[in-house]
């Protein structure tokens, strides 16, 4: 028998959970932080510092979080925390007592924070039977998505990884495999998506030349958006919702944008962040966004990450257009 596997019983917490009937169905696969990842100082230097993250973000809600698996999987903590961070309104009871109430809390705060993540099913490192299961390599994955799309300037510790076993039924029994899971980012990734280009070289070294590109870019803009009676002068505040990127978008790619699939009138700021969201989507798909960029800056008027994305259409179709 693997040894892996039965090193996974030596934590008590872990052998109850495994000793129920209904642990793992047939065929289910669970995926589990190994015992020896416990003296991993990375992987506890991330606990702590979500852990701090939490109850700094809900301290007016006098809300204490002191084990991060223990004390979200009721759905109450991630609640709170959605609200706090996105002012995502969920019309759900903040206190699920019964497992059944927690497990449709669950489903309906993590369908909602994956259409915000623009995630598929199959994308998603987390679920609600692993959640309510107290599962920590599950909960932190979540716990990162959430802090790297809400404050993206977050400074998550960078490098942590874990060693994982894989546990799956079959028809003969247990089935183990072992790997090695990245919870948070090289710091060699992070690095490299944050070197220089064009726009930093003309922030940083050429400003006086800022005003000409930027007045190129509205000018371009509103070329296009005025034929639906729209009229843009300001970069920092007029693209921020996403509105008038999706209509450039529509404009220019030709693309129907039914009015059910964004918000034309964003009042939150998850309702912008969607929108960006969508139109960064529909650049990708195009082919016409070849560089990172985050969301949350549009949304917060970062003047550098618009400008890289309108440039993106105008590199385009200036040179169709002449």
């Amino acid at each position: 028998m693997d040894p892996d596997f039965l090193n996974v019983f030596t934590q008590p917490s872990t052998l109850d959970r495994f000793l129920t009937e209904d642990v793992i169905a047939k065929g289910e696969k669970r995926k589990l932080i190994k015992p020896t990842s416990s003296n991993n100082c990375k992987l506890e230097e991330l606990k702590v510092f979500l852990t701090e993250w939490i109850n700094r973000t809900l301290k007016e809600e006098h809300i204490v979080v002191k084990r991060l698996e223990e004390d979200l999987y009721d759905g109450l903590v991630l609640h709170h925390l959605l609200e706090n961070l996105g002012s995502l309104k969920l019309d759900i009871d903040k206190i699920a007592l019964t497992e059944k109430k927690q497990r449709q809390k669950l489903s309906v705060i993590l369908e909602a924070l994956a259409k915000c993540l623009q995630l598929e099913e199959s994308q998603l490192k987390w679920s609600v039977e692993s959640i309510l299961a107290k599962d920590l390599l599950s909960t932190l994955h979540l716990l990162v998505a959430i802090a790297k799309h809400f404050e993206p300037t977050l400074a998550l510790p960078p490098n942590v990884q874990v060693e994982t076993i894989t546990i799956e039924t079959t028809s003969r029994g247990l089935k183990t495999s072992n790997g090695v899971e990245n919870i948070t980012e090289n710091k060699e990734n992070i690095e490299a998506q944050s070197k220089g280009d064009a726009f930093d070289e003309l922030f940083n070294c050429a400003p006086d030349k800022l005003d000409a590109v930027k007045k190129a870019l509205l000018q371009f803009v509103d070329q296009h958006v005025g034929k639906l009676g729209l009229n843009v002068r300001d970069i920092e505040s007029q693209f921020s919702d996403g509105v008038i990127l999706l209509l450039l978008i529509g404009q220019l790619e030709g693309y129907f944008l039914n009015l059910r699939n964004f918000f034309l009138t964003p009042a939150s700021t998850m309702e912008m962040l969607h929108n960006i969201n969508l139109a960064l989507e529909l650049l990708a798909e195009g082919g016409l966004l070849n560089f990172h960029v985050k969301s949350e800056d549009i949304v917060n008027g970062d003047m550098k990450a618009i400008m890289r994305v309108l440039y993106c259409l105008y590199a385009k179709y200036r040179t169709k257009e002449a």
